[in-house]
């Protein structure tokens, strides 16, 4: 199974690219993360918030593995903590589907992403950089399977 982070968003600070890389490294061979970045549109021309992520969201779907998992992170999402996420990786771990997780621009995700998801999963109240949640999100998914194999990396 792969975990796949799908965000809009590119040229991000060397940091990002360093703090998700560490995570990403960690993971074992049979759960790694991938992460595809979208390039966002540009917002010239007049260009309305709707009409911006109805053109991101066809750049989203494009990078979509057929009959993968899809999981949207949404300020209206499930609230998780590291363990319920851990319960939730299992579960997804046992019939092998591919997740991706989609990270939206900066207007969000399409409602038609949402809808389609098979959940959405909030990781803050608060408003973060696209690129920080990256970092944020794979620290989790490391967290998760260090919690589902007793490794000491998450402490009660």
């Amino acid at each position: 199974m792969q975990l796949i982070i799908a965000a809009v968003g590119h040229k991000m600070p060397a940091w990002i690219e360093t703090g998700f890389g560490e995570y990403a490294k960690r993971m074992p061979p049979e759960l790694r993360i991938a992460l595809k970045e979208i390039k966002p549109i540009e917002r010239t021309g007049g260009k309305t918030a709707e009409s911006a992520m109805q053109l991101e969201r066809a750049r989203i779907e494009a990078v979509l593995p057929k009959g993968a998992r899809v999981i949207a992170l949404d300020e209206h999402g499930k609230d998780l903590t590291s363990v319920g996420l851990a319960q939730q990786l299992m579960a997804w771990q046992q019939d092998g589907r591919d997740t991706v997780f989609l990270i939206g621009g900066a207007d969000g995700l399409a409602p038609e992403l949402k809808a389609r998801a098979e959940g959405l999963i909030r990781v803050s109240s608060m408003t973060l950089p696209h690129g920080m949640v990256r970092v944020l999100l794979a620290e989790q998914l490391y967290r998760a399977w260090s919690i589902t194999q007793n490794h000491p990396y998450h402490r009660v």
